[in-house]
């Protein structure tokens, strides 16, 4: 007996991209069911920013992301841009405002965009099943359906739609369902390592760091070729604060970090100025212009202890060359990251090149999609992530 679809689409995950989907589908007149193995959709969504939620940028570009096919993310990204989702933003009176480089944040918090969605989901009949476990999923049949076993029960659709994010944030939920079921149909992984984290160390540093925990300064790092300026924050454990986040994505593990201390600054230049200047001055006053008080003390025993109570006018000008490459290029190595715990997202994923980038659809495979995180496609900190997923949501559900 061949047995008809339950629905028109099936969405495994109910986050920012699942729950895109479903309102663009249903929007269409599909019937579409989402599935959500938490006791509640879209947790992401909700600690994201803080509980504010950083949900796009004034200032997408496909240069934001990395992929190993840098063009995949441009069609969907051009197809439902930053606009498209504060107009969606604005529809619902939410007030937001913008915060540093573009960033979208809610004046209230991240429960108002998780309430504009599952309103849109409601007004176009959205079926919504939580702390469903799904065990397995088999390919279409003779009659053109996907099969889906969960705990609920069996369902069968015409569109499968895999929606349920990376490995970061284990305790909100993910797991490596979306890897493991393109790799049952297929589809090859890149992969895969936690991005925007902080770093860890386990040399000197970490006790330098543990000291300085909660301090929070504007510098610039670097790695290989990538340079971020922003803030670094110390933790008792390494270094975070958006800059470090927004690096981690391009550090590989036994890659050196340089840090300047004070971006935009010749510290050489301005040393030796100084000298002339304030002759009398002792370094340590001199630099609490530009960096916080404990951070001074912890780098006068680090690099001139011995001429601690040395005037300016003392010092040689070499040595104040020597200080000032300290300074702005402080070479550290961490020893790694705090992993996918804290990560905000997940670096690599499932292969681009067995997808359309104009419907996220499984070329191997027509009727099943793959969208947001778990695809090898991952923004940088400040919203490019969310409207990553918004996009790739939106332009599958246009077409399931």
């Amino acid at each position: 007996m061949i047995l008809l679809p339950d629905y028109d689409v099936i969405i495994i995950g109910g986050g920012a991209a699942g729950l895109m989907c479903a309102i663009t589908a249903g929007q269409r007149g599909r019937s579409v069911l989402v599935i959500e193995r938490a006791n509640k959709v879209g947790k992401k969504i909700l600690m994201s920013g803080g509980g504010r939620c950083n949900f796009t940028n004034l200032y997408i570009d496909p240069e934001c992301y990395l992929s190993a096919n840098p063009h995949f993310c441009k069609s969907a990204l051009s197809r439902y841009t930053q606009w498209d989702f504060t107009n969606l933003v604005e529809k619902h009176a939410i007030a937001y405002h913008e915060k540093t480089q573009g960033q979208l944040f809610c004046d209230t918090t991240s429960k108002a965009i998780l309430g504009m969605l599952l309103s849109e989901c409601e007004q176009t009949g959205i079926e919504i099943r939580t702390e469903c476990d799904v065990g397995s999923v088999k390919g279409k049949d003779s009659a053109g359906s996907f099969r889906v076993k969960t705990s609920d029960g069996e369902f069968l659709s015409e569109s499968l739609v895999i929606a349920s994010g990376g490995l970061s944030i284990p305790t909100m939920g993910s797991t490596g369902f979306a890897y493991e079921l393109a790799e049952q149909f297929g589809l090859k992984l890149k992969p895969t390592s936690p991005a925007l984290v902080p770093f860890t160390f386990t040399d000197s540093f970490k006790q330098l760091s543990g000291r300085l925990t909660g301090i929070s300064l504007p510098v610039c790092v670097t790695t290989g070729k990538k340079s971020f300026t922003g803030n670094i924050l110390f933790t008792h454990r390494g270094l975070s604060g958006p800059a470090v986040l927004q690096l981690s994505s391009y550090w590989r593990t036994g890659d050196t970090v340089k840090v300047d201390l004070l971006p935009g600054l010749d510290a050489s230049q301005w040393l030796l100025a100084l000298k002339q200047d304030s002759p009398k001055a002792l370094l340590r006053n001199a630099l609490r212009q530009h960096l916080p008080k404990k951070l001074v003390l912890e780098l006068e025993q680090l690099w001139w202890q011995e001429h601690a109570e040395r005037i300016l006018s003392e010092w040689p000008d070499r040595a104040l060359r020597e200080l000032a490459e300290n300074l702005s290029d402080w070479r550290l190595k961490p020893a790694g990251t705090e992993g996918y715990r804290t990560a905000e997202v997940t670096l690599g994923g499932i292969d681009t090149d067995g997808i359309s980038s104009k419907t996220m659809e499984c070329k191997r495979h027509p009727g099943l999609y793959f969208i947001g995180e778990a695809l090898d496609v991952t923004g940088h900190l400040g919203g490019f992530n969310f409207q990553w997923a918004w996009a790739s949501g939106f332009v599958a559900g246009q077409v399931v």
